[in-house]
């Protein structure tokens, strides 16, 4: 997944994006997006409850033309902040986030409109004019898979994707603290038919990274960039021609393919957590709750066709959370909790993220509903804010008990208990 990660630097606030945090991955790579932007203290009052929730990334219609670097761009947006000095973060018809400086807007002025999100149809035709010829379209209810490989792979990745989005909404439904809605905009993935074509595309995102990654999700764009899987690990003869879904699932079903499965359907948590109203795009998320609730989604049973038993053991976190447990220090949750540098450094990542499995498993399994408040209430951050480790750890403490070492005690208790 790209994040932003969000610096004060000389009176002006510096954004570097993307900050790649791939799954399973040790190296991490960032580039950097410099914006003159200003924000105010983030405030977190209280509990927000199911009917109080509001989608902190709408706000009013305004005609804009702005430069890119495509070119100029015209089109009626939503004006999500406009700041002091001019610059502004909008919201495009696509379901991309544009923070722009004052001098790359050329003119704005409110519209007489109505903001719309684009259909299917015209998003696969926007990214046709980005990407090389060739790329065709399959679209599901929820999906839009534009993709220049096998038509059997967009449809097996279609229904995988679909497959996720049922289990997913069907896991909160019964959350009254938490009422997920459907999404404004149709959810993008685009895929490529190897991994040299997907990297040509994917270095200008993220750089050298890519060549590490598999996929990744793209919090501005907001979209899921891949490559066919099939030929990961040598799993089928380079050149070979699969005819079908079914196939495919046979293939990817084989368990030296679970890990490569669980990356691209993490990546695709990812985007449903930020379309479904869980999370806001840009704002300042826990980065082990980000991560955390992409693993404990990620394993998927490819051999059931309605889905999968969300929330199942995931026994590769388990197993590394398990090795990490004999040498943990004593402050290893609250330094999880306050910030995001133990996940976001390379040697750190290493045991951050499988605890950042095992926190997730076990609030959900033993404190559901205290875990769904506090999502309600992080869902209403807003984009581009920051929050300092002690707002971070007071927020926790305010949905799961002031004593964060009792907690701990029985977290590592009841992972020790799972087999």
């Amino acid at each position: 997944m790209i994040y932003p990660r969000l610096i004060w630097s000389n009176r002006r606030l510096v954004a570097r994006l993307p900050y790649v945090a791939p799954h399973g991955v040790a190296s991490l790579l960032r580039y950097r997006w410099t914006l003159l932007l200003g924000i105010g203290g983030l405030l977190l009052g209280g509990t927000v409850g199911a009917a109080d929730r509001q989608d902190s990334l709408t706000g009013p219609a305004v005609d804009i033309t702005f430069k890119t670097e495509y070119g100029i761009e015209s089109t009626t947006a939503e004006e999500i902040q406009k700041y002091a000095d001019g610059s502004r973060l909008i919201l495009t018809p696509d379901g991309q986030l544009w923070t722009l400086l004052a001098e790359e807007i050329l003119s704005c002025a409110p519209s007489s409109a109505v903001f719309r999100p684009w259909s299917g149809e015209e998003l696969y035709h926007s990214y046709q004019q980005r990407l090389p010829p060739g790329f065709q379209v399959f679209k599901t209810r929820h999906f839009v898979i534009v993709y220049n490989t096998s038509d059997a792979y967009a449809k097996w990745a279609g229904e995988l994707f679909e497959r996720l989005y049922r289990g997913f909404y069907n896991f909160w439904e019964k959350d009254q603290h938490l009422q997920l809605r459907e999404p404004r905009f149709p959810l993008p993935a685009v895929v490529f038919r190897d991994q040299e074509s997907y990297l040509q595309y994917a270095r200008r995102e993220i750089g050298d990274a890519a060549a590490a990654m598999i996929g990744y999700y793209n919090m501005k764009t907001n979209v899921i960039v891949s490559y066919d899987l099939t030929g990961v690990n040598g799993m089928v003869p380079r050149g070979t021609r699969i005819a079908s879904s079914r196939v495919i699932n046979q293939i990817l079903s084989r368990p030296q393919a679970e890990r490569t499965v669980a990356t691209i359907v993490h990546e695709a948590v990812h985007q449903l957590a930020y379309n479904s109203g869980m999370q806001t795009r840009l704002a300042d998320n826990p980065l082990w709750l980000s991560e955390g609730l992409a693993m404990f989604f990620e394993a998927p049973d490819l051999r059931s066709n309605s889905g999968w038993r969300m929330g199942q053991v995931n026994y590769h976190n388990l197993r590394l959370f398990s090795q990490y447990l004999p040498q943990r220090p004593a402050d290893s949750l609250i330094t999880l909790l306050s910030s995001d540098e133990r996940l976001r450094e390379s040697q750190l990542a290493k045991s951050a993220y499988p605890e950042a499995w095992a926190l997730t498993y076990f609030l959900i399994k033993t404190r559901r509903d205290a875990f769904a408040s506090y999502l309600a209430e992080l869902s209403q951050l807003p984009p581009l804010g920051e929050s300092s480790p002690r707002e971070r750890l007071e927020l926790f403490q305010k949905h799961f008990g002031e004593d964060v070492q009792e907690l701990d005690v029985a977290f590592v208790n009841y992972m020790r208990r799972l087999r």
